[in-house]
């Protein structure tokens, strides 16, 4: 096999762990708003620009896979402080900002509450694949 055709491997793990009772637009949607913050907070995740074969241009985008999980809320709570111990890249979402539009509103939500008061109904994480297995212990794949 050669050096092209060896399957890549990743020293470091993007995963989404998703609280279990949210409806589909919700953790469609809060994937997406967790997800959009590691690109910035760790550019070397981030790949080439794309383009078709008509070299029409397309973004680039994360250059691994991201995991999504689920679990119950007891357990959002217990990877929030595995991942804020641990000292990964972390992001956030709670319940509170599904009552918010915007960014500003956001940030004043979750800077209203303590850390260990948070109600999240989602987080990411960014770091070596064993710490991330650590922090997301007991979550099951997202289905």
């Amino acid at each position: 096999m050669t050096d092209e055709t060896a399957p890549v491997r990743f020293d470091t793990k993007i995963a989404v762990l998703l609280r279990d009772d949210l409806e589909t637009w919700q953790r469609l949607n809060v994937t997406a708003f967790l997800v959009s913050g590691l690109g910035t907070a760790v550019p070397e995740l981030i790949g080439e620009p794309y383009a078709d074969a008509d070299d029409t241009p397309y973004l680039p985008m994360f250059r691994q896979p991201v995991m999504v999980f689920e679990g119950p809320k007891e357990l959002m709570a217990t990877a929030h402080t595995r991942a804020v111990g641990r000292g990964v890249t972390l992001s956030v979402f709670t319940s509170d900002l599904f009552a918010t539009g915007n960014d500003r509103d956001n940030r004043a939500a979750v800077r209203a509450v303590r850390r260990d008061a948070m109600d999240l109904v989602g987080l990411a994480v960014h770091g070596p694949r064993n710490a991330v297995d650590k922090i997301l212990k007991g979550a099951s794949m997202h289905r």
